[in-house]
């Protein structure tokens, strides 16, 4: 004779994750009590993972869960945020001074077409053209840097904060 096994309501979450990422996502929603759907196979996208979850509907302590839950989203967008940060400013610099090089170099090409050609001109406005095209990756490389090492701290303490919320989850559990 075949032993029953008691039904079990699931609610089910499907999340999408950056690939490298993965892994931190899934330890961390187990700690609110989600586990992974083994029907449904993750799928793979190029820079991203789709993932289907299930969460037995009658669990324990679900309202303070599902907070935690999204206090832990939360700070992820938050770190994500933080992590754009480091190279928006500096991609913003970079393209300034690009398009202000190109600029020179725009005007030095009409003077040196114009009829007759300026060519004093053309060498007093090419000179900081190329140098607008030269300087803007040492820019962006020097901002990223500066900006890295003023936002590292607040992501470290972000990642503290997701430890303590999943913490918290676990000793729920």
């Amino acid at each position: 004779m075949r032993e029953e096994t008691p039904f079990v309501g699931y609610d089910y979450k499907e999340i999408t994750v950056p690939g490298e990422q993965a892994s931190m996502y899934m330890d961390c929603y187990e700690c609110f009590g989600w586990e992974p759907d083994d029907n449904i196979a993750p799928i793979q996208g190029r820079s991203h993972i789709t993932v289907r979850m299930k969460r037995n509907r009658k669990i324990i302590n679900k309202m303070e869960l599902t907070r935690l839950q999204h206090h832990f989203e939360a700070c992820q967008n938050e770190i994500a945020a933080l992590e754009k940060a480091k190279t928006s400013t500096a991609s913003l610099w970079a393209l300034t001074v690009g398009v202000i090089g190109t600029a020179f170099m725009a005007g030095a090409t009409f003077a040196i077409v114009h009829e007759p050609p300026i060519v004093w001109l053309c060498i007093l406005l090419a000179i900081p053209g190329f140098l607008g095209w030269i300087l803007p990756f040492e820019i962006y490389r020097r901002t990223v840097r500066k900006r890295t090492r003023q936002i590292e701290p607040m992501i470290e303490a972000k990642q503290e904060e997701i430890y303590q919320i999943c913490k918290k989850g676990h000793s729920l559990l």
